[in-house]
């Protein structure tokens, strides 16, 4: 599928989930497109951040794949652009051999992320993963889903919000699967490779880089916290990774 027409195509075919691929490679995208439309996503592609933008807006999909290095606005502008007003999934392409710059895409608030040269496989992979956690928004929870309170924040499982007091806190569908998690077994550490098995869902034998789990963290905190730099919510679990604070009594039922 060409980026030059993508409404009239896309609107009778929305059953399909709907695939935005950046990447100012030709190849790359050729391959992605195929790729992705056989194992039965729709795909729309763009070769440079501005237009990635004017996209995004007409066929609004269901995630985007986001090269960093790009003409006219890089991966992290367009990531930067998109979470002003979205908190549609993104899995960016690095081809950075800095560590540091990856990470720098997840804390613009990427959901994950794969290092060129990468396998299609893996890349599927990390799609099908990101699209399973945030189609549980759509979803009504278990039976045992509720209300969770804790100080002023109310965690609802069901529609999968954060609120403090009246007002929404926006988290990704990422962002509130790694909550939900420590939320779930309060007072229970996670190592990081337990949270990446659990959330991103990396097997445990394969060799990842953790600080995809930190950088997520970061982002919680910095929206749940009063003070990040002094978390009281989601603490520290020295030697072993992260725990959300004891939850006493905090599950309200429907009735109330």
């Amino acid at each position: 599928m060409t980026a030059s027409a993508p409404t009239t195509t896309l609107g009778n075919n929305r059953d399909k989930e709907i695939i935005l691929v950046v990447d100012d490679e030709a190849s790359i995208r050729r391959i992605l497109d195929t790729r992705l439309s056989m194992i039965g996503y729709q795909v729309v592609t763009a070769c440079d951040g501005i237009e990635a933008l004017e996209l995004f807006k007409t066929i609004q999909p269901d995630l985007v794949v986001l090269d960093v290095m790009m003409p006219k606005l890089d991966g992290y502008g367009v990531c930067q652009e998109l979470r002003k007003e979205s908190d549609v999934p993104i899995v960016m392409l690095t081809a950075l051999g800095d560590v540091a710059d990856r990470i720098t895409g997840l804390e613009l608030g990427a959901d994950d992320y794969v290092v060129k040269p990468f396998s299609p496989k893996e890349l599927e992979a990390r799609i099908r993963c990101v699209l399973r956690r945030v189609e549980k928004e759509s979803i009504a929870g278990s039976p045992n889903s509720g209300l969770i309170t804790v100080g002023d924040l109310r965690i609802d499982t069901n529609k999968r919000q954060v609120y403090r007091g009246d007002e929404r806190i926006r988290l990704t569908g990422m962002e509130f699967s790694l909550l939900e998690l420590l939320v779930g077994r309060s007072g229970e550490p996670f190592s990081r490779g337990e949270i990446l098995k659990d959330v991103w869902g990396y097997t445990p034998e394969r060799h990842v880089d953790t600080r995809v789990v930190d950088v997520h963290i970061s982002r919680l905190r910095s929206k749940l916290e009063d003070d990040p730099a002094n978390p009281e919510l989601i603490l520290t679990a020295r030697g072993t990774g992260y725990l959300f604070q004891r939850i006493v009594d905090s599950v309200a039922s429907e009735g109330t």
